[in-house]
């Protein structure tokens, strides 16, 4: 954690501050250096501080180090939360945006894997970014506010064996959806962020241990071989973390943000696809071609 010296908001406080989650590496990590880049002050959140050299040192080699201020923050943990966002209110003098990035990938298909994926993938994608909004709006509606949340462009199509992941982004959709217009009333923005593949080190932390998975895979093992080396390729052509967070400051610093935003025109198009399909079979026909 690092030591600040913090006047009073009327002087140096005129800084806005923004409130990051899951900034060890990528999306999180580039939107943190990217955000104190554009003159934010940056609390730079994550589970494990002691993986917080990547991006001290990122925003150093940027020269945006007096303004990223690294804090512990689980997600998943209520007390975590909220004793977070009381301090950073407590050291600034109140919080102009959050960006909930914290999240975690879970591949594998539900009758082989069971509920505890399930719920585990739900505490953190989704339950982790209601508890910290929550605990938010009330300092959001003081400052007339943002919340920016990374969703994915799973939370628009469902992707095989990606239930649980699509699940939890579906519903971080279905709430910021639906609280968007009530927290406008109050002054407050919300959007919603979907990345597409991103180059990061999301594909490393979801820990596949592709022979695992196949064995245990049973009658669904050549669709899931399938979807793994697809996915792999996709992957190889992916925007790098720099390119997706980019959207996420211009989203910040906006005088009005869209709802929904995607990170690339690929994720344009592949959302796209969605919106147009009433009846589903078009999302059925792309998904279904990737087990294949």
């Amino acid at each position: 954690m690092c030591v600040c010296t913090h006047k009073s908001r009327e002087t140096s406080m005129s800084t806005k501050t923004v409130l990051i989650t899951g900034t060890s590496s990528g999306i999180g990590l580039a939107a943190a250096v990217a955000a104190a880049q554009a003159g934010w002050h940056t609390v730079a959140t994550m589970r494990d501080t002691a993986k917080a050299d990547a991006l001290r040192e990122a925003a150093a080699e940027a020269g945006v180090a007096d303004l990223v201020q690294v804090k512990r923050l689980d997600v998943t943990d209520a007390g975590s939360v909220a004793s977070c966002v009381a301090e950073v209110v407590a050291e600034r003098g109140g919080l102009d945006a959050v960006v909930n990035n914290a999240g975690a990938g879970f591949v594998g298909t539900i009758e082989q894997h069971g509920m505890e994926g399930v719920r585990s993938t739900m505490e953190v994608n989704y339950f982790g970014v209601v508890e910290l909004t929550k605990a938010a709006l009330p300092h959001l509606r003081a400052s007339g506010g943002r919340v920016i949340t990374v969703t994915s462009v799973g939370g628009m199509i469902g992707q095989p064996f990606n239930e649980s992941y699509c699940a939890a982004k579906f519903a971080v959709e279905g709430f910021m959806e639906s609280l968007a217009p009530v927290a406008a009333t109050t002054g407050v923005q919300v959007a919603v962020v979907e990345p597409g593949a991103v180059a990061s080190e999301f594909v490393t932390n979801v820990r596949l241990d592709v022979p695992a998975l196949l064995a245990e895979a049973g009658p669904y093992a050549p669709a899931l071989k399938a979807y793994i080396e697809r996915t792999m390729q996709s992957f190889g052509n992916a925007q790098t973390s720099q390119e997706a967070a980019a959207p996420i400051i211009a989203a910040l610093t906006a005088e009005t943000m869209p709802f929904r935003i995607q990170t690339s025109d690929w994720a344009r198009e592949f959302v796209a696809t969605k919106l147009a399909d009433l009846d589903g079979s078009a999302v059925q026909d792309l998904t279904g071609g990737w087990l294949r």
